[in-house]
């Protein structure tokens, strides 16, 4: 299974950047045993559109066109489920098991994700209720991953 991580916005160079290739490396070396392909991080230009509805709508048509065939597809909303590391690596396990080509994460951009695009997702996750920058929740979510792989393959990594 291929995991993705799409989102809006590019990191530029510096700590955010390197402390998020560190945890997708990690993630995709332990997920390799677990039958995990590379983790894909896929940035996708900001829209310049003037109007918001606009800005949001390219956006999520941008995002929606990366999206593989009868992939998995989880928003990345903080009005979304707070699961714990242990049932996120449980879904995981889950979409492997159910032969899913891919699971997608989609980080939005500051507009939001058009309904359309919305209706699309199996789940949708949150890292509180904390408004966080895009480029830590891209950090959080590959070191999820992370953590995910290692509850997968019984490294001592995560500790309850």
């Amino acid at each position: 299974m291929r995991i993705v991580v799409a989102a809006i916005g590019r990191l530029k160079h510096g700590p955010e950047t390197e402390l998020s290739e560190r945890y997708r490396k990690r993630a995709a070396q332990t997920g390799r045993q677990l039958g995990l392909r590379d983790i894909e991080i896929i940035e996708i230009r900001e829209s310049r559109a003037a109007d918001a509805g606009k800005r949001m709508l390219e956006e999520s048509i941008a995002l929606a066109n990366v999206i593989p065939e009868n992939a998995a597809v989880v928003l990345l909303d903080s009005r979304g489920e707070d699961l714990d590391s242990a049932s996120f690596a449980t879904l995981l396990a889950k979409w492997r098991a159910n032969s899913r080509p891919a699971t997608v994460f989609l980080i939005g951009g500051a507009d939001g994700l058009a309904p359309s695009l919305q209706e699309k997702a199996e789940l949708r996750i949150s890292f509180g209720s904390a408004t966080w920058p895009h480029q830590l929740v891209r950090v959080m979510l590959l070191e999820q991953l992370y953590r995910a792989t290692t509850i997968l393959a019984g490294h001592p990594y995560h500790r309850a």
